[in-house]
């Protein structure tokens, strides 16, 4: 589905240049020349106008004195003058039916806290006019090279091609520009978004993701304003192709102090990191790996492993790029006994029989193309880069176009590095023309092809289906929020250990019985209780690192040590912090595991990204070794082990020289918990548990510590809202029953449920799949497969009803809804299987989605049906759709309006 009016800027019929000046070099007169130089006035689109009172006439286009004076619709208004008058030309733009605007006048927010008002009214003024789409203030301008339309003040343009570029920098898209223009690298689009008052950096992913040109997006990022419709856009683009990211500000430090270990350890740029992988985007370091990104972008498909084959003419050159290839986790591709074979019939005798392969210093240009053939064929091989060093017997431009011809049936990357100055220069620019991503070192080039290797591996983690893990949160949330709170009234903003740890069992996760003692007697008393020995450590709401104090003591075995305990760790503590409030000590039995491994798991209230959830090695050394994970809830079986594989420690937490591992499984388990609490209490701004104790049995929390945002509190947000990812709906499961009385449950599908939507397709005949997808195919693969079960919540549901018998759960049927992003309409589909047909289960499925559009706040709803597909068409008609039949055309529109 379209976004809204967005074609109207990146597709327009027709173009205003609003402040259109004849004075040289100035934003006016260089985005009327650029249009006209571009060729779309009156040549490939569409027609410029000027819109300026003092002129009659501007570079041979017609001036007309205001917006209301303009002969025709416009669809684009670019608006060159100054900050004041913006709000009154948007006004202007709006009354006479425009609806596509770039804003390249600066003087915003991005100066003064005027500007920022006057952007408030400029946004304002936009709102009055349904549909109409802004891209700015302060932005350099857009460029769509297929449509010839250069709407911005940069220099040039760049060719066509198949990246779209964003950026937040308009002095990084001229220095992009420059490159582009010289290494002849095409983009699909060049968009510089400014202040992001309207059109922002979701709006452009999820347009270009329908946009035929564009195969990959390159982001330059400040920061981001709506996590949620980001992480929503990426998450869906990068399932079929590439976002390649550079964030700026990464040293940024965060507004305030940490009151946890956990909220001391999560820094604002980790978190960006965390998000970036958790949407599949590939983020790099340097603006110089931007240039080589997009370059790989433009010019090769993904690759599909790590495995890199290096063709060279010189050893050294080799060796570089091993090196580089290993350093980033690469692999060196092992050559099949057959490639072997064939490239010692086509090498001299002294070549380097493995990879990397030195075709030697006197290689001709069909040494170097016979070599590549044999490579690309090798079913080891995912990618290749052929490097050249210009010695007294290469021919560096010849060796180019035998391998540009080389690599032409190929499927796979070829990437080469041409070595050198002068010599290499024309090779250079053969290699370019002809489309193959070039590099002037070996380590450039490898490290393009690590990137993209770190996207495949992103989008596998993406379309991975979790194993189904036994927790069933049969838990009364009701019941659970009347708990919490009363634990909210009877404590201040930072819980106790006590309080912390009752919220921790209420979700089932394991925790050591902790009593309070507010003397040394209550302490003993409390020791024999539990039994000995115990832990002691000191009890205050205003100290968070009780060790920092001395307020920790281990292993008391006796009733005299606990007295004497006591006494040290109250007395350190109102030594080291004469200000905090110490109520004595908390008590709990000490637990001693010779195998077990302290760990932290936390979260906390990103203000950008909202609650993050981390895991690392814990204990006293947390912060100083700084092993650690991080993700965005809601967490998966896989997303948990990822996090836990992830750390330096893994191998110590898996089984290491003989010593046993911990209870991995266990492990997971009270992850997913955690992030099944942090997402349904947006109170809670960090949740600090260290350490964390899991050995070969069992996962306890020893420790916890839990702060409360008091305003969330007093004003409860949206559900959900503090997180950036939707988590599974649950409160769209329902159970019914069928006419023949078969007990259905109706639910959302989870990505967990793939084997069971396998199933569900199985039992389906030919014709019924026909009827469904509009096409005939064998068998469902995995890739199909998780597009249906993977699915983001926030802009479709697939409701699938259930049936359940001795213990076997089988999927029947599913109903899929599909919104488009401004959630006004929606596009609706069903399925049911051949041997539950006619007995209302497909009707169910689609009252209950329907029911659900109206929840959603869609407007209109539409389904395609085949035209033979009478039973269906019936159905929709009983529910007041129209029916629109299309002569000539297979399909048969049925839509209906909800408002």
């Amino acid at each position: 589905m379209p976004i809204r009016n967005l074609d109207k800027i990146f597709a327009p019929n027709s173009v205003a240049v609003i402040g259109a000046s004849s004075r040289p070099l100035s934003v006016g007169n260089t985005v009327l020349k650029n249009l006209i130089d571009g060729g779309f006035d009156g040549g490939f689109r569409g027609t410029v106008y000027a819109v300026n009172p003092k002129h009659k006439e501007i570079a041979g286009v017609k001036c007309f004195p205001s917006v209301a004076a303009l002969p025709e619709l416009i669809d684009l208004a670019i608006v060159c003058t100054p900050a004041a008058t913006v709000p009154g030309i948007v006004c202007q733009c709006g009354e006479a039916g425009i609806r596509g605007m770039v804003i390249l006048s600066a003087g915003f927010r991005e100066v003064s806290s005027q500007g920022k008002t006057l952007e408030l009214e400029t946004l304002a003024a936009a709102k009055q006019f349904d549909g109409m789409r802004i891209i700015g203030p302060n932005c350099l301008g857009i460029i769509a090279p297929h449509v010839s339309l250069n709407a911005s003040f940069a220099s040039d343009a760049p060719p066509k091609g198949q990246v779209a570029f964003i950026s937040q920098s308009g002095a990084l898209c001229t220095a992009i520009l420059d490159w582009a223009i010289q290494e002849k690298v095409g983009f699909s689009h060049f968009v510089s978004v400014g202040n992001m008052m309207d059109v922002g950096m979701a709006d452009l992913i999820d347009y270009f993701a329908m946009d035929h040109h564009t195969k990959s997006i390159i982001l330059y990022i400040e920061s981001i304003a709506d996590a949620r419709e980001f992480m929503s856009a990426a998450r869906a683009f990068t399932r079929t192709k590439p976002i390649i990211a550079y964030k700026a500000g990464r040293f940024a430090a965060s507004a305030k102090a940490a009151a946890s270990h956990t909220g001391a350890m999560a820094g604002v740029d980790s978190v960006y990191e965390a998000a970036f992988a958790r949407a599949g985007i590939v983020r790099v370091y340097d603006v110089e790996d931007l240039f080589d990104c997009a370059e790989l972008l433009a010019r090769q498909k993904t690759p599909s492993g790590p495995r890199l084959a290096i063709i060279t003419n010189a050893g050294g050159p080799g060796v570089m790029a091993t090196d580089a290839l290993l350093e980033r986790k690469g692999v060196l591709a092992e050559l099949c006994d057959s490639t072997v074979e064939q490239l010692n019939a086509q090498l001299p005798a002294a070549w380097s029989h493995g990879n990397p392969i030195d075709v030697l210093g006197d290689a001709p240009p069909v040494r170097f193309a016979s070599a590549l053939e044999i490579v690309l064929a090798d079913p080891n091989v995912d990618g290749v880069l052929v490097v050249l060093s210009p010695q007294a017997m290469t021919d560096p431009t010849a060796a180019a176009d035998a391998i540009i011809e080389a690599g032409k049936r190929s499927h796979k990357p070829v990437l080469a590095a041409w070595m050198g100055g002068a010599k290499v220069r024309d090779g250079i620019e053969r290699l370019n023309e002809a489309g193959l991503a070039t590099y002037s070192s070996p380590e450039k080039a490898v490290r393009a092809f690590m990137h993209l290797v770190t996207y495949a591996r992103n989008r596998e983690i993406l379309y991975e289906t979790p194993r189904e893990v036994p927790i069933e949160f049969s838990l009364n949330r009701a019941k659970l929020r009347t708990l919490f709170d009363t634990i909210l009234s009877d404590s201040g903003d930072i819980l106790t250990e006590t309080a912390s740890k009752d919220l921790l069992e209420a979700y089932e996760i394991p925790v050591t019985k902790t009593l309070i003692a507010h003397t040394a007697k209550d302490a003993v008393s409390c020791a024999d209780r539990v039994g000995y020995p115990v832990v002691l450590k000191v009890f205050s709401p205003d100290i968070t690192h009780k060790t920092d104090v001395g307020g920790v003591e281990l292993n008391l075995a006796t009733p005299a040590k606990v007295t004497e305990a006591f006494d040290r760790i109250v007395s350190r503590a109102k030594h080291h912090c004469p200000d905090a409030r110490v109520d004595g000590v908390t008590v709990q039995p000490m637990l001693v595991a010779a195998n077990g491994r302290e760990l932290i798991v936390g979260a906390k209230r990103d203000p950008v990204f909202g609650t993050v959830l981390l895991v690392g090695a814990g204990g006293t050394n947390a912060e100083l070794f700084q092993d650690r994970a991080l993700e965005l809830p809601p967490l998966s079986d896989h997303l948990a082990r990822r996090m836990l594989e992830s750390l330096q420690s893994w191998p110590l937490l898996h089984g290491y020289r003989g010593r046993p591992g911990v209870n991995i499984d266990r492990l997971v388990e009270v992850l997913m918990r955690l992030s099944y609490l942090v997402a349904d209490y947006p109170e809670i701004i960090e949740l600090d548990v260290n350490p964390l104790l899991a050995t070969v049995d069992d996962v306890t929390a020893l420790d916890a510590r839990i702060v409360i945002d008091r305003e969330s509190v007093l004003h409860p947000a949206r559900r959900y809202s503090h997180l950036a990812i939707r988590p599974y709906p649950d409160e769209l499961s329902k159970h019914v029953q069928l006419k023949d009385g078969t007990n259905v449950l109706l639910r959302p599908i989870k990505p967990e449920d793939e084997p069971m939507w396998h199933n569900l397709v199985a039992c389906c005949s030919p014709e019924s799949l026909h009827l469904r997808f509009r096409y005939m195919f064998k068998s469902m693969t995995h890739e199909m497969a998780t597009r249906f079960c993977f699915i983001d919540y926030d802009r479709e549901i697939a409701i699938v009803a259930e049936t359940e018998k001795d213990g076997v759960r089988t999927l029947i049927g599913v109903g899929q809804l599909v919104a488009d992003v401004d959630h006004l309409e929606a596009e609706y589909a069903i399925l049911v299987t051949d041997p539950w047909q006619g007995i209302g289960l497909g009707a169910m499925l689609t009252d209950y989605c329907l029911e659900i559009c109206k929840r959603w706040g869609i407007h209109s709803v539409m389904a395609e049906i085949a035209p033979n597909n009478d039973r269906m068409i019936r159905m929709f008609d009983h529910r007041d759709f129209v029916i629109q039949r299309r002569p000539g055309q297979d399909v048969v529109i049925a839509k209906k309006s909800l408002h």
